[in-house]
């Protein structure tokens, strides 16, 4: 089945080899909605290619971006929480390359601008952004006649018309709970599903222009970062939404009962975060039905993501040797237990289909020894994160004299605090004192963020990423994301100006001094 891979193939340059052997690098972790904007929510325009343009000059090789999917309101917009794997979020949609680009002119670019955005974020500029998009798909005519639509929905068909209707038919009830939908609908009977094409033609048709504007964009800014030697990483939920056109439209694939409700959902159990576990409420899969199919999901989902980014971070890594099923009536997370996954057999599905196999592992928590008998057996890269490195355990992985060459090294990830933050309000003093021997000085408040900065730049890991948040030096009210928490995540965004041009100099000048920066960048 063909995917959207062809969207690719006619870009300038040469795709960037994923994690040479032997050479050093270093990159950021930033999501796309931090960026700043003039419209509530960072976007694909002006400020992604001033981000890109600066970590070339500055010699980072990577960018490092959380899901990029459809996210949905009543989750606070995580993008964790996918109504679709294969779709791209509009709301990254950027106004002013569609100005560009000549599919929407300044008086519409004026009128989004005008409106009234006091307290501006997603939950306000998502209705105010889709208004936009749906009008100028009207006006584009929903991309009929236009070639590259054309070229677009033949590539992306065997997703793009299920999304498109899941999410008119969404639109049009009120919410994307689908099994709440008349039985005929949830149940998808081929008369109903026909019917419900026709009376939502004109939704459908914007939903399937506005994906290929996002995708369009998305090619776009990827090639530009190509063409300045920057990878970008991006990262592959284990599991989609139940709220979601994946769970809809392969119902066979997911542990649901006759009704399509979930008979057990995903999660974690105590760990670090959260002392009861972590309830995600995503429906586990059928790993038996997967199989049976030879995993062709898991080959069309994976070949369409790394159409899109350089690399795959695979987030929960764990759950594809065994998942934390919880029953779907049980009061906490801590009521589930482990359940064996044939990851074995899925990677090896995979490796014959995309050989490099360019994935780094989330192996972060509690890992048995199978998980790392499975990350060894395909060669793929774990994590580690220098937050966790400072305590007294003499075998812990995370220590900066511990790091191997076969890790990625952060200094946080989008789940911890930033550094800073982390210094001032949850480092022990065991901690404190630890990082005081291995730089060999008292840590300050004003620079500890710099200071494991270098630090990580320094150890024995191929490759440090570092979150933008920890190069500007901000505190705790810059954390993108508190675990098992609900409200007030994923909204942290960057400053007009942000990094600025003294932020760029201090890496490059470091990446330059650690070895890490890349001769190629401009």
């Amino acid at each position: 089945m063909q995917l959207a891979a062809s969207r690719i193939g006619s870009e300038e340059g040469s795709p960037i080899p994923c994690f040479e052997t032997g050479s050093r690098s270093a990159g950021m972790l930033l999501h796309i909605t931090s960026l700043p904007s003039r419209f509530g929510i960072g976007d694909l325009g002006p400020e992604a290619i001033r981000f890109v343009a600066g970590l070339s000059e500055a010699h980072q090789r990577y960018w490092q971006v959380l899901p990029l999917h459809p996210a949905d309101k009543s989750h606070q917009y995580s993008p964790y929480h996918a109504t679709s794997l294969f779709a791209f979020n509009p709301l990254l949609i950027s106004p002013e390359i569609m100005v560009s680009d000549g599919k929407a002119d300044q008086s519409q670019l004026m009128g989004l601008l005008s409106k009234d955005r006091s307290g501006s974020g997603f939950l306000e500029e998502a209705p105010l952004k889709m208004e936009f998009l749906r009008t100028t798909a009207q006006q584009n005519r929903c991309g009929r006649g236009d070639p590259g639509f054309d070229h677009f929905w033949w590539a992306n068909r065997c997703w793009l018309d299920d999304y498109a209707l899941f999410s008119a038919i969404s639109g049009s009830r009120g919410t994307t709970t689908w099994s709440d939908w008349p039985d005929p609908l949830r149940d998808r009977e081929p008369d109903t599903i026909e019917e419900e094409r026709r009376k939502l033609a004109t939704s459908i048709e914007e939903e399937q222009y506005i994906q290929y504007l996002a995708f369009s964009q998305w090619d776009a800014l990827h090639a530009f970062a190509r063409n300045h030697c920057v990878s970008i990483i991006g990262d592959l939920p284990l599991y989609p939404a139940y709220e979601s056109a994946d769970v809809w439209s392969h119902k066979e694939l997911f542990r649901l009962d006759e009704w399509g409700r979930p008979l057990a959902v995903a999660g974690v159990p105590p760990d670090y975060f959260s002392t009861t576990g972590q309830w995600w409420g995503n429906p586990v899969y059928r790993w038996e039905e997967m199989e049976s199919q030879g995993f062709s999901w898991w080959v069309q989902r994976v070949g369409h993501l790394l159409s899109m980014v350089d690399c795959i971070r695979i987030d929960h890594f764990r759950g594809l040797s065994a998942c934390w099923e919880i029953p779907a009536s049980a009061g906490t997370a801590g009521e589930g237990h482990w359940v064996p996954v044939p990851g074995y057999a899925l990677l090896s599905c995979l490796a014959a289909r995309f050989p490099s196999l360019p994935f780094v592992a989330e192996d972060l928590g509690t890992i048995t020894p199978d998980v790392r008998n499975l990350m060894t057996a395909f060669g793929i890269p774990g994590m580690r994160v220098l937050q966790f490195g400072f305590n007294r355990d003499p075998n812990n992985p995370h220590a900066p004299e511990a790091i191997r060459e076969d890790v990625v090294l952060y200094t946080g990830t989008h789940d911890n605090n930033t550094v800073r933050g982390w210094f001032e309000e949850e480092a022990s003093l065991e901690e404190r004192e630890r990082i005081t021997s291995i730089l060999g000085k008292l840590p300050e408040t004003g620079t500890i963020s710099h200071d494991l900065i270098d630090c990580a730049f320094h150890t024995e890991a191929p490759v440090a990423i570092i979150p933008v948040q920890d190069l500007l030096g901000l505190g705790s009210g810059a954390r993108m994301n508190r675990p098992a928490t609900t409200e007030g995540n994923w909204q942290w965004r960057l400053q007009p100006g942000e990094p600025r041009a003294e932020d760029w100099a201090w890496l490059r000048e470091l990446t330059i001094r650690a070895g890490r920066h890349s001769p190629a960048a401009k």
